[in-house]
């Protein structure tokens, strides 16, 4: 797969305003992929959180529009003033629950982003897409960037939508995704780390709310099913988009001599799975039709110290390079969207 990655879009930026009251100039890094909006200082360097204040409705307008913006150059002065940033535009940062990921919380809802090893890449996806819900924006912070590689590549999701074959889509959308999660201490997440609790009634109460089924194992461990949606529609631009996280959970995205272990260790009760949602298998070529979707269409850049990046989690997907050298990314999320169409089994 790795050769692959050559397919990602360069940037060609293409320039759209720079004017005396914004002390800013705007581009879009890629003219084929219309993404990420880039904006940065035109002259002195600003202090981000403050520029922004009294922008909030015209960000969110350019966030509609382009789904990625890149705000480089500004001055961000650490987490705290990162924080502020994101608040201007949502005032209330969400936790990170029903995890899918190991993070550590540098500040009150602000996480490291996904602490796998720097040697694995991760392929495009959307936050929490396996889940009844999930935040609608999420915010990127460059504290460190790696010496080489580490790029967060971004996909315009309304782009993805019409790529996928039709028949692929109707089948998904017909049959939606399960997803199969077993928790334990040896391999993966434990169920405590995923729902942040020790207390299994918690976890149960939180499976109940979520239409997710649970089974309590003999030796601690839990497992869950849960049907999820192919597909999201955007609550306010109406957009229909690719939306989750079945190319990332399926056993073919695994390496096959380590998918051929796990099966053999596990019985077929991998860590995480996908499948259909009548819990029919769902075939490897569909999943790796996907994916190349997904390299074709991505755009990467090098991450710069400072760089903020705000996405629409519903109008684009996000990745990671593998890197070499220390890299620190940090990450918020706000506007918790519930899906109104997840209904008990």
């Amino acid at each position: 797969m790795e050769p692959k990655l050559s397919r990602f879009k360069s940037a060609r930026p293409r320039p759209i305003n720079v004017t005396a009251e914004s002390l800013t100039r705007s581009w879009v890094m890629s003219e084929a992929e219309d993404l990420p909006l880039v904006i940065e200082p035109a002259a002195d360097q600003l202090e981000l959180a403050s520029w922004a204040a009294g922008r909030a409705d015209e960000l969110k307008q350019q966030l509609l529009r382009y789904g990625a913006i890149l705000f480089r150059g500004f001055r961000v002065g650490g987490v705290e003033q990162f924080q502020e940033f994101a608040r201007t535009i949502s005032p209330e940062l969400l936790d990170y629950t029903e995890r899918a990921a190991p993070r550590r919380e540098i500040a009150s809802n602000v996480y490291t982003s996904t602490e796998y090893p720097a040697n694995q890449r991760i392929m495009q996806h959307h936050e929490m897409s396996y889940s009844h819900n999930w935040p609608t924006k999420i915010w990127f912070y460059c504290v460190q960037a790696a010496k080489q590689g580490g790029a967060t590549p971004v996909t315009n999701e309304r782009r993805v939508f019409t790529r996928i074959d039709p028949k692929i889509k109707e089948t998904f959308m017909r049959k939606q995704v399960m997803y199969v999660r077993n928790y334990g201490d040896c391999l993966d997440m434990t169920w405590q780390d995923v729902f942040q609790t020790s207390d299994r009634a918690t976890v149960e109460e939180y499976c109940r709310r979520s239409y997710t089924d649970f089974e309590w194992k003999d030796d601690g461990g839990l497992r869950t099913s849960q049907v999820r949606q192919a597909v999201a529609t955007h609550p306010e631009t109406g957009d229909t988009v690719w939306f989750n996280h079945a190319h990332m959970f399926h056993q073919s995205s695994l390496d096959p001599d380590v998918r051929a272990s796990l099966n053999n260790e596990f019985n077929g009760n991998l860590p995480r799975d996908a499948f259909y949602g009548d819990g029919s298998r769902i075939e490897d070529s569909i999943l790796e039709e996907i994916r190349d979707v997904y390299l074709q269409s991505a755009v990467r850049f090098d991450w710069q110290e400072n760089d903020v990046m705000m996405l629409d989690n519903f109008l684009t997907s996000h990745g990671r390079e593998a890197f070499l050298g220390p890299r620190q990314i940090l990450v918020a999320m706000s506007e918790l969207y519930t899906n109104p169409e997840i209904r008990p089994r």
